[in-house]
């Protein structure tokens, strides 16, 4: 019998190494999956600028709101109920399409991604530029991470 049985209840999210906002709630970390994915549900409150995931597979499901994404030169509207797969080594970037900002899952295979926002969030304002993700500024911290974003 597993040990890795895991029940949140509804508003529940795991702890994560540094305090994370509302609209980020980890649900599944890369240590409850034995490495293979990390699971969190994310409200989009920032644009996402272009970038690249050099080793991980990412996939969304819309729970609330339109999700833009930009994917292969084309923009796709997902709306709730939609499933996104945004497979490793393809440049993509995700916008908010709605008010309020769309809610989704985000699933990374293998797992990683919540260390990613820790050190986002960890890193504070130094990542922004006039309110905006700077690519510049993310792109220290990303490449622990096996991500590159796209700069000017």
């Amino acid at each position: 019998m597993s040990d890795r049985f895991l029940l949140l209840e509804a508003g529940e999210a795991r702890p994560s190494r540094v305090p994370l906002p509302p609209a980020f709630a980890v649900k599944a970390t890369t240590e409850d999956t034995e490495g293979k994915l990390s699971l969190l549900e994310v409200t989009l409150g920032q644009d996402i600028p272009r970038h690249v995931h050099h080793h991980a597979d990412e996939a969304i499901y819309v729970l609330s709101g339109e999700l833009v994404v930009e994917y292969d030169d084309r923009t796709h509207k997902a709306g709730a109920g939609a499933f996104v797969l945004l497979p490793h080594g393809i440049p993509h970037a995700l916008r908010r399409g709605s008010t309020p900002p769309p809610r989704v899952l985000q699933i990374s295979a293998p797992g990683g991604w919540e260390h990613y926002v820790e050190d986002l969030f960890e890193a504070g304002p130094t990542v922004f530029t006039d309110g905006a993700l700077d690519p510049a500024k993310i792109n220290p911290i990303a490449a622990r991470h096996e991500i590159t974003y796209e700069e000017s």
